[in-house]
């Protein structure tokens, strides 16, 4: 993990590999070409305050993601200067945006793996913002290479570099209380993060539903939380028709992990649910040729909720996070639930089994009417559950669905405020008709148009009465298959991470809807 340092030297004596900098696109008054952002002042300076005309003549707009080196002014310790873009200015005494300063740290970061330190010189024009750069510093430096062999090539993506090392943001506070919280929970909100990214990059044969288990349980024991995991017999003697239904074509089999974080202070009560398939086949409904490649990412969901109940530990919310960790693997045998196979829930209710690759589902729904037990304020469900909702809103934003409008809504204000990209889904009654099934209480598919809703109004049927529900879909999100970009890498990203620990601060604050 890179480390972090807050510190006020002057740009010029500093001993690093480079300096970042950022450059912003130009205003009305000044259409084109880049402007040099704040934080850059001592760069421009020793270019004569000619900064911004040599950018623009190496091909610099200062649009986001736009990355310029240069050699570093005569006189600089560094060797090197790094501009990254930060897309438009702000306006008149507003700061740059959080997300444009995440985005080009990660960007930065990326850019200079191999590196052993890196100087942001970014504009910190107060706590939040440090917050901002520090986060996208350390969710850019990921890098994944547990399985690689090949020494330094395997480092960063394979790209032969190790991630950088240390970085120092310029123009922070030290010694200021607010600046140090904000760096002190970036720092825990991207580790966790970026260990939810761990799990779901992990190949199936190691993830499998009781190493996950082991996984919360060894957290659990370092950041003193509380965790049950029911196995097998468990979950048998308890009727978890679902979870064991999903579980029951593989030689894994299934768990149900409950890890709890309690504050003596906490006034709310948040559950989080995630849905933990280690990897799906489709089962008897199995997954044409193509689209089993990556199923390892079925448990983004899980891991989401694992990195955030561990996130409000370790920031000491003063509030009480429950998270449920739903974990099957999802695999065609002879003992495997075939289509047309009816499954008693845990809440009872039967549900005939249609498709078996509509798994995910079924596991959620045993863990929400667990949640439901302990009548918390609000439940909020995680899951890569349906290519509907990839269909409908592409691969890097998750739609949110719930049984409350107002919640609806403060969940999606949460998630844009955390810096992922979220969209409002309506839960339509008369697709709830496509579900009845003339065998059980109700079928685990509807209609085909409408996947992703279809999917909502099925999982809405196993939380209890009178309780606040939101369900995030993070099919598209979860896992890129494309280029990394900002601080996002390549592979698992820890999609909902961020909105599930500002939803839980909030509620620490009272704010939650």
């Amino acid at each position: 993990m890179t480390a972090l340092t807050l510190s006020t030297a002057a740009v010029p004596g500093l001993r690093a590999d480079a300096i970042v900098i950022g450059v912003a696109k130009g205003s009305a008054a000044k259409p084109s070409g880049p402007v040099v952002a704040p934080g850059a002042e001592a760069v421009d300076q020793a270019y004569d305050g000619k900064l911004a005309g040599v950018l623009e003549t190496l091909g610099a707009s200062g649009a986001e993601g736009e990355v310029t080196k240069l050699p570093a002014p005569a006189g600089f310790k560094a060797p090197l200067v790094v501009a990254v873009g930060l897309g438009a200015q702000p306006g008149k005494d507003a700061g740059y945006d959080a997300e444009a300063l995440r985005k080009a740290a990660g960007v930065a970061a990326r850019a200079l793996a191999g590196a052993t330190k890196a100087a942001f010189a970014l504009p910190l024009t107060d706590a939040a913002a440090a917050g901002a750069v520090a986060e996208g510093v350390l969710l850019g430096a990921y890098s994944f290479d547990v399985y690689k062999n090949n020494g330094d090539s395997a480092k960063n993506g394979g790209n032969g570099k190790a991630p950088l090392a240390e970085a120092a943001l310029l123009g922070g506070k030290p010694r200021d209380k607010a600046y140090k919280a904000a760096v002190e929970r970036a720092t825990a909100v991207a580790e966790e993060l970026n260990r939810a990214r761990d799990l779901i990059n992990t190949p199936p044969n190691d993830l499998t539903p009781e190493a996950f288990a082991a996984i919360a349980q060894a957290a659990a024991k370092e950041h003193g939380l509380k965790v049950q995991v029911l196995d097998e017999k468990a979950l048998t003697k308890g009727g978890y028709g679902g979870i064991l239904g999903v579980g029951a074509g593989s030689a894994s089999g299934p768990r149900l992990v409950k890890l709890s974080y309690t504050s003596s202070k906490a006034k709310k009560h948040l559950a989080l649910v995630g849905k933990g398939i280690t990897y799906d086949s489709g089962g008897i409904s199995l997954k044409p040729a193509g689209h089993n490649e990556t199923m390892k990412c079925d448990m983004s969901g899980a891991a989401a909720v694992f990195a955030a109940v561990v996130a409000a530990a370790r920031l000491g919310l003063e509030v009480n996070v429950t998270g449920w960790l739903a974990l099957a693997e999802n695999m065609p045998s002879g003992s495997a639930t075939r289509p047309g196979d009816v499954l008693r829930m845990f809440s009872g209710k039967t549900v005939e089994v249609l498709n078996t690759d509509a798994e995910g589902r079924l596991v959620l729904a045993d863990a929400l009417w667990a949640a439901s037990q302990e009548k918390p304020d609000a439940i909020v469900d995680v899951a890569t559950l349906t290519g509907a909702m990839v269909l409908a809103l592409g691969n890097r934003t998750f739609g949110i669905m719930a049984n409350d409008d107002a919640f609806r809504s403060a969940v999606h204000e949460v998630a844009e405020e955390a810096g992922e990209p979220a969209w409002q889904m309506p839960l339509p009654e008369h697709l709830r008709k496509g579900m009845d099934s003339p065998t059980a209480d109700i079928a685990n598919m509807g209609e085909r148009m409408g996947g992703g809703l279809v999917a909502g109004l099925f999982l809405r049927e196993f939380v209890g009465e009178g309780i606040t529900w939101a369900h995030l879909d993070i099919a598209g999100p979860a896992f890129n298959e494309g280029g990394p970009f900002g601080y996002t890498p390549k592979g698992g990203t820890g999609s909902a991470v961020r909105t599930l620990v500002r939803l839980a601060e909030r509620a620490a604050a009272g704010d939650l809807s």
